[in-house]
């Protein structure tokens, strides 16, 4: 097969795999080498639906021996299949870097004979760019559950992040519709990918510099955004992963009959990633923001703030930082600030305007210093429309009163 319908086969394949960000990475360019990962190295490009696309983002093969049934490359799907050998990945790879295509590689692959024996092909990859060809561009290796440690490690020498993906939120989950996959093994690579980053610390050489990161795709089975955000909050936890990406299930053709019909909305997503982001930069639980499914019509900090009205209103010159973090429309940098400020001078609400925050959307559930505030904030918040979901514009009425009715 030409290379042109490989790469259109396998880069395709490779499209619902949503955790190819390429931050987070410092690694310096070897001397007479070529790429690197500092200041403007990685150079991002978004789809319209979040996804990045700065990476040369590709399958080594689309082949695959395991039957995951929310997945088009299963097994028992009639698709295209392709290969490609690992020298063909790294030329392909520095020829689009010299093109200013691309700024690094995210490298996927089916499970071929075994987790093992697909790990070795992409660290050739890998090898190839950094010791032959001198490359100090971004390389992510996505590893299959139960590669061993002692690859893991040498994939960890040689990349920026590798991560090993969760896929399903619950054991209920994967046992259904991935049961070549176990969470005991997904984890035990996370851990043993843990545990080498912690022992080389202090090398030089930075071990997986960019860390690891795992992915979920949502909406394929009737796990609760509660499920998927504790399971995501585990492994943040247990394996110091450096992001959860949540992928929303796509239909696939001919699928099994226990898959929904439809993919899973866009804005899922995104509260997914809202809640993701005040869990780990917030100080929020994952209990506290959803006992069920978030909020489609608020963020989720919102909608616990509206659900917590006896925790308001908070006081900018007293309030310990923890506090201060829990009002809507205020950002760690901006809480942060306030903090800073106070030391000198009480804080008035002309000050939240002069650090650019929302003050229409804090004004309710905040007191500054400024005395026509004092008692302002508990009836902004009891009389607001804040619990109500946006109103939609009649796009048609608009375009016909700008025309004086005439259309």
């Amino acid at each position: 097969m030409e290379l042109r319908k490989k790469l259109s086969i396998l880069a395709d394949a490779a499209k619902y795999d949503a955790s190819c960000a390429s931050s987070g990475s410092k690694r310096a360019t070897p001397e007479q080498g070529l790429g690197n990962t500092n200041g403007m190295g990685i150079c991002h490009s978004y789809t319209p639906d979040g996804r990045c696309v700065s990476l040369l983002k590709i399958l080594l093969t689309n082949s695959c021996s395991y039957d995951c049934q929310y997945c088009i490359n299963r097994s028992s799907s009639d698709v295209p299949r392709a290969r490609f050998t690992p020298e063909e990945v790294a030329n392909l790879t520095l020829d689009f870097y010299r093109r200013n295509y691309i700024e690094g590689l995210f490298l996927s692959s089916g499970v071929l004979k075994s987790p093992d024996d697909t790990m070795q092909q992409l660290i050739e990859v890998a090898r190839l760019l950094r010791e032959e060809h001198r490359f100090g561009g971004y390389i992510h290796l996505k590893a299959a559950p139960g590669v061993s440690a002692e690859l893991l490690e040498r994939a960890g020498t040689l990349a920026d992040r590798v991560s090993v993906n969760v896929e399903l939120p619950t054991v209920r989950d994967l046992s259904a519709l991935a049961p070549e996959k176990k969470m005991p093994q997904i984890e035990s690579s996370m851990s043993a990918l843990r545990e080498a980053q912690v022992a080389r610390a202090d090398e030089p050489t930075r071990f997986l510099p960019a860390g690891q990161s795992t992915q979920m795709v949502i909406g394929a089975t009737p796990a609760t955004d509660a499920e998927i955000l504790r399971t995501a909050d585990h492994l943040y936890r247990s394996f110091k992963l450096r992001r959860v990406y949540y992928s929303g299930y796509s239909p696939i053709p001919r699928a099994d009959a226990r898959l929904p019909a439809e993919r899973a909305p866009l804005v899922r997503e995104h509260r997914l990633y809202q809640a993701d982001w005040l869990i780990r930069h917030y100080g929020f639980r994952p209990q506290e923001l959803t006992a069920d499914n978030l909020d489609l019509n608020r963020d989720p900090k919102l909608a616990w703030a509206l659900a917590h009205r006896e925790f308001f209103p908070v006081d900018l010159n007293r309030a310990p930082r923890e506090a201060l973090l829990r009002v809507p429309g205020l950002g760690v940098r901006n809480v942060d600030r306030v903090l800073a400020l106070r030391r000198h001078r009480a804080v008035r609400f002309e000050d939240l305007k002069r650090l650019r925050a929302a003050v229409e959307r804090l004004a309710p559930f905040v007191v500054t210093a400024d005395a026509e505030q004092r008692h302002k904030p508990i009836r902004l918040l009891d009389s607001s429309k804040l619990g109500e979901p946006p109103a939609q514009l009649d796009l048609f009425a608009v375009a016909k009163s700008a025309h004086g009715g005439q259309l």
